[in-house]
């Protein structure tokens, strides 16, 4: 056998060997998206501020050696110390302890409401969205109706009739909530069900609803991943309004807006008490918005392949 000759190319200014290949990794949509993500410096920053504020809320009041509802008169308005981290309240109670038993409250509501609005209005939308007809028209006559109503006072009214309580709220959040996701998945569907593979699909004879699960669904799921981490600190925010204003969490159960709500009394002389329950609110949104905006350009096909 003769030689091999190494043949040399220029690519770009960079000369290579003819036996090396230019090659990118197999990679499916989502380990895309993750790789994408994680060069988001910002967005990777928000993702492990959630992660750990969950962790924080989970084990934290289980760790401490204080509870919840604990007083202790000697350490009423306490500064941060190394006995009370975050000092303590009006009536000596640890606000370690509440500020993470108050995590647990306000990120479940945020989840949960955020959660049931998105997979509300993406099965409404989504039938709108495909069948069209008489369905669409008069859900979004509906929706137009409720559009005209902010959404904050219908809130308040059903909390006001309901009562207080995580699912009081809960239930309160979701009664308009899904408005938003409804629209954005009918309009992602209606374009999608018109694109050619979903044609080719319904020439086969495939039923609609292999359609919708095998082609319709995939994609649009990265957009409501995203929509859903954006939504998030909404419902966050409206939870801790009501518990602030006393529609929502009734004490002794703490949230954050509760935390807010008994802190703001002491502004003046004690602001420690305000300043941290404030603080976790404004980083948690911060953080759940650099994430939907580091998922929404990380779940965009069309920025794939260009890095």
């Amino acid at each position: 056998m003769g030689e091999y000759n190494k043949e040399k190319f220029v690519i770009k200014g960079k000369s290579i060997s003819g036996m090396e290949s230019i090659h990118r990794p197999s990679l499916s949509f989502w380990q895309d998206a993750w790789r994408r993500l994680r060069k988001n410096k910002a967005a990777f920053i928000g993702l492990c501020i959630i992660v750990l504020y969950a962790l924080l809320a989970i084990f934290a009041p289980m760790l401490s050696r204080y509870g919840f509802s604990s007083m202790d008169t000697s350490a009423m308005h306490a500064t941060p110390s190394a006995a009370h981290w975050l000092g303590c309240d009006a009536t000596g109670r640890d606000q370690w302890v509440r500020v993470w038993m108050g995590a647990r409250v306000s990120l479940t509501i945020g989840l949960f409401s955020a959660v049931i609005n998105m997979c509300v209005g993406s099965v409404l939308g989504g039938l709108c969205g495909y069948y069209g007809g008489r369905l669409d028209m008069i859900m979004m006559r509906v929706i137009d109706i409720l559009y005209g109503i902010p959404s904050l006072i219908i809130t308040i009214l059903v909390m006001i009739v309901l009562g207080k309580g995580v699912t009081c709220l809960i239930v309160a959040m979701c009664i308009v909530g899904w408005i938003g996701s409804c629209r954005f998945v009918r309009g992602e569907v209606y374009r999608l069900k018109e694109q050619d593979f979903v044609m080719a699909a319904k020439v086969l004879g495939i039923p609609d609803f292999i359609i919708i699960v095998r082609h319709i669904i995939p994609n649009i799921i990265g957009l409501l991943v995203t929509n859903l981490c954006m939504a998030i600190p909404g419902a966050i925010f409206q939870e801790a309004f009501l518990s602030y204003i006393g529609l929502g969490i009734a004490p002794p159960n703490c949230s954050w807006g509760i935390l807010a709500k008994e802190g703001i009394q002491y502004l003046r002389i004690h602001p420690h008490e305000i300043i941290w329950p404030a603080f976790f609110i404004c980083t948690t949104m911060l953080a759940l918005n650099l994430l939907g905006d580091g998922l929404r350009d990380a779940v965009d096909p069309k920025l794939r392949g260009t890095e």
